[in-house]
């Protein structure tokens, strides 16, 4: 008998064992099942499940193989708990792992992605191990936010795509005509003045429904603007592809993986519940909250400035070996960043002096970013993604333009410090209103401020010899320039420029042959600028902007056409000389970037925008809306006529006996 009780004793003791393990076994299934699963179960059944965790952890012992699994489960319930609990810790920047070690959140942003051939807005969470995409998911009224995890990288297998990788292309990717995505920065413009119109009169309602239109026009803008691409892949064969609005942007994310990638990375794999889990946390974790749209800035905020900023790059110090350097300059506009100039290549230096000056214009800018690059001349490194020499950013920073320095008449002088470098600056600020005023020259001997009529005069020629040397000259070197008449030249070199066509200097020509491109493209823009009346003249503007607003094509053609011959001589044969010259420039905008609709954004208000006499007889809007529909009505009507076929001075001539010159 003895022995049956014994037998008895550890058949009951087996069941008590199996009976342990299956209500482990519960509790682990009920605290790893789905996360989704959780989120339907009461909280305090969730609790009383973690405590029973507790309870079981202290009494299993170590060498146990449940008792990592009851570990796992105790660190899941205990996050979940966490992430629901509504007096968690704003500032949490980290996640607990299944091997109890901190997730530390580096850097998040919006960024567009490319997939499947269309554009999509994500937020991308960059962890000390892995990176996350993610997509914010619609939610009711009322209800939480929450994000979808598209996918992620363990970073220990995210590898950039080398120069030698030339593998896989750019997909193609869904883009704007560049002049409707004007049309959305005029709409945007146009939605902000009527909000402000609105606000005095106390129409929330009305200011609501405007905001939602505005937002609609800026979150497109934001998805269809940004073009350099960012890619990045994984070891197992998957690549993934942004597209950003600057190269400040690009290098920013690149060297905070990079730096991440210096430890000693191990490849994780996340469950589905730990995967959501994560993406859970990240509503709680992430930095940036919005889009970058006006409407989530408040009232008390800076709209940002409009006008001219006038930047002096004068040095660099701090570099260990020599280098052939320059710097670029950026400022943001409409939610993203654009490359305004870029100062000439230093040779073989750690000590670069450049002493330029640029005249950036400013559309709600807050912010200026200065790029300091080492020029690469080895043509065998194109970045496969765009075929363009890839040049290393050596240094990088910014400063927010201060209200207070900004409106200053007089120059401020900063430093800006990167990466151990220093890069001294100065900058003064103008407004739109003192920047493009025509004033006539007291000097007529010159050509800037004098009448066209007067220089071609006096030259004995048909068109100026400024217009035609200044064309020729960027014709010769230039036209396969990188953003030809969009990036600022040197003002320095320009002004110099200046006074030597207005003193006809004998040795203009070694000037020209010597001097940066983008300086001699800048001084062509700022002759047609300073013409003391338009080239296209004042009698004419009010039939401009009519005849461009016409429906009906032949009414339009007939129109456009009599207006041309309705110009006097010079202006007309100097405006056919540059017509023909921007074409020539625009069939390079594989190479160049400059499209017919970015020349005509570039040159149709310095060739149109009325005198002051005609300005204050109410035919332009504020100055300082850039986007008004004046400025986007010119620069329609200098694109309609480089749309055209070949325009022919003598042909418009003939025709000037069937047509009245009257207007």
């Amino acid at each position: 008998m003895g022995g049956e009780d014994r037998r008895g004793e550890r058949k009951r003791e087996r069941e008590r064992r199996a009976n342990s393990d299956m209500e482990v076994f519960l509790v682990l299934r009920l605290c790893c099942n789905c996360t989704y699963a959780l989120l339907y179960k009461p909280i305090d059944r969730v609790t009383r499940s973690t405590l029973v965790l507790h309870d079981l952890l202290k009494h299993t012992p170590k060498d146990h193989p449940d008792f990592p699994l009851l570990q796992d489960a105790l660190r899941i319930s205990q996050n979940f708990l966490s992430s629901i609990n509504e007096e968690i810790d704003p500032r949490r920047t980290a996640v607990t792992t299944p091997k109890g070690e901190a997730r530390q959140l580096v850097k998040d942003g919006f960024l567009v992605e490319v997939s499947e051939g269309s554009r999509k807005l994500r937020h991308v969470f960059l962890f000390t191990d892995l990176l996350l995409c993610a997509k914010l998911k619609k939610t009711a009224v009322g209800k939480h936010q929450q994000y979808e995890c598209k996918w992620y990288t363990p970073l220990a297998d995210l590898t950039f795509q080398t120069l030698d990788d030339a593998a896989d292309s750019i997909p193609h990717i869904q883009t704007l005509p560049e002049h409707e995505l004007d049309e959305m920065k005029n709409k945007i413009c146009v939605f902000k003045s009527e909000i402000q119109k609105e606000k005095t009169k106390g129409q929330s309602r009305v200011v609501d429904r405007l905001r939602k239109k505005m937002n609609e026009q800026e979150a497109c803008l934001l998805l269809h603007s940004p073009s350099i691409p960012f890619r990045i892949h994984n070891r197992n064969g998957k690549s993934y592809l942004f597209l950003l609005s600057s190269d400040y942007e690009r290098s920013e994310w690149r060297e905070s993986i990079e730096k991440l990638q210096k430890k000693d990375l191990q490849a994780c794999v996340l469950s589905s519940v730990e995967l959501q889990v994560l993406t859970g946390f990240c509503f709680k974790l992430r930095t940036v909250h919005n889009i970058p749209l006006t409407s989530h800035k408040d009232d008390e905020e800076s709209p940002g400035h409009y006008g001219f900023l006038h930047v002096i790059v004068h040095s660099a110090t701090g570099f260990k070996e020599s280098a052939n350097l320059y710097c670029t300059l950026e400022v943001d506009s409409f939610g993203y960043y654009v490359g305004k100039a870029k100062t000439r290549v230093f040779r073989d230096t750690t000590e670069p002096t450049w002493n330029e000056e640029f005249e950036i214009e400013l559309e709600g800018s807050q912010c200026l970013r200065i790029l300091c690059y080492e020029k690469c001349y080895d043509k065998s490194k194109l970045n496969k993604d765009d075929n363009e020499i890839v040049d290393k950013i050596v240094g990088k920073g910014q400063v927010q333009l201060d209200p207070q320095t900004v409106q200053s008449k007089n120059w401020h002088m900063d430093v800006i410090e990167m990466n151990g470098i220093k890069v001294e600056f100065s900058m003064k600020f103008s407004s739109r209103d003192l920047s493009l005023k025509r004033t006539p020259s007291k000097k007529q001997s010159g050509v800037f401020g004098v009448k066209i009529s007067v220089v071609t005069k006096r030259e004995r020629s048909k068109v100026p010899y400024i217009v035609r040397q200044c064309i020729e000259e960027v014709e010769k070197r230039g036209i396969e320039e990188v953003g030809i008449y969009r990036i600022s030249g040197v003002a320095t070199d320009i002004q110099a420029l200046k006074a030597a066509f207005d003193t006809n200097t004998k040795d203009i020509l070694v000037m020209l042959s010597d001097m940066d491109i983008n300086a001699i493209a800048g001084t062509l823009k700022l002759y047609f600028r300073e013409l003391p009346e338009p080239l296209l003249t004042d009698r004419l503007y009010p039939a401009f902007m009519e005849g461009i607003a016409l429906s009906d094509p032949a009414a339009k053609e007939n129109c456009m056409m009599h207006l041309l011959r309705s110009l006097p001589d010079p202006n007309l044969i100097t405006f056919l000389t540059l017509l023909e010259h921007l074409k020539r420039v625009a069939e390079k905008e594989p190479i160049n970037k400059m499209s017919l609709h970015n020349l005509a954004t570039v040159f149709g208000p310095t060739l149109l925008r009325p005198s002051e006499a005609e300005s204050s007889k109410g035919h332009v809007t504020l100055a300082s809306d850039i986007w008004s529909h004046d400025v986007m009505a010119q620069v329609q009507v200098l694109l309609y006529y480089l749309q055209h076929q070949p325009i022919s001075f003598s042909e418009l001539k003939r025709n000037t006996l069937y047509f009245s010159t009257d207007v």
